[in-house]
């Protein structure tokens, strides 16, 4: 009896790596964990999804060598939550046997834990042949996500009016997680705000040793009219303020 789903999956992603530049890969099912003075095992349903490859396949056009990464899998798993309606999730820098000591993340929801999504250790992805290029690879709970995901919710109708656009860029300290400064920019964003997107990550002399620079797409949106930019300016302004305020952020630019 099987107490991980995760080496099925890998050796499915092994034996398959050479068919394509890029492999994405799940597996639903039972696994068995002893229980401490129990003769029998505890089931669990569990989800693992593993990750290799380009992030885009090659063209005349591009170069193609871009390979998955962390943040590719968090993009998945944070859709995954969307489309089950599962709200309250929260990811945190975390260490697990079998993972990238310095690029896996606990998954929580509303403080309870789901499991645990990053990049393989390299030693466990050593025992793995031809997997060259980095393997992502999640954990996760699915008896806990089926039963938090509601039985019933309200559809939201497509919106009839257009969005407003805008990037964001600070500059934070090198250990503030993405995940508390998505939380404030939601928090302080309001109903406007639909949609934070982080879609560049910098770090260079000219940001200053310790620092890292973390640009966001905002999407200001209302149900009922064209929002001016006078409105999305009181949005963005609030914002700023939270984060200037809250995580000591430097704002670098804040462009339509």
């Amino acid at each position: 009896m099987r107490r991980s789903l995760l080496a099925s999956v890998l050796e499915t992603l092994e034996r398959n790596i050479r068919l394509g530049e890029r492999l994405a890969l799940f597996e639903i099912g039972p696994v068995f964990l002893p229980v401490k003075g129990q003769p029998l095992p505890e089931e669990q349903v569990r989800l693992a999804i593993a990750l290799s490859g380009r992030r885009f396949p090659s063209a005349w056009d591009r170069n193609g060598m871009e390979e998955l990464d962390f943040f590719d899998l968090k993009g998945i798993v944070e859709a995954l939550l969307e489309g089950l309606h599962i709200a309250g999730a929260r990811f945190e820098a975390a260490e697990r046997p079998g993972f990238h000591p310095a690029k896996c993340a606990r998954l929580s929801v509303n403080g309870e834990e789901i499991g645990w999504l990053g990049e393989l250790d390299p030693r466990v992805k050593a025992r793995y042949s031809p997997l060259e290029p980095a393997v992502l690879a999640a954990d996760l709970d699915a008896g806990k996500l089926y039963g938090l995901a509601p039985r019933g919710f309200e559809a939201a109708p497509v919106p009839a009016y257009p969005p407003v656009i805008e990037d964001l860029a600070l500059i934070v300290d090198e250990a503030l997680p993405n995940d508390r400064v998505v939380e404030t920019i939601r928090t302080s964003g309001g109903f406007l705000l639909k949609r934070v997107e982080l879609f560049d990550i910098f770090r260079g002399g000219q940001i200053g040793a310790g620092s890292k620079s973390l640009a966001y797409r905002l999407t200001y949106q209302a149900p009922n009219r064209t929002l001016t930019d006078a409105e999305a300016g009181k949005v963005r302004a609030k914002i700023m303020q939270a984060l200037e305020k809250n995580l000591g952020a430097k704002v670098r630019k804040a462009e339509g």
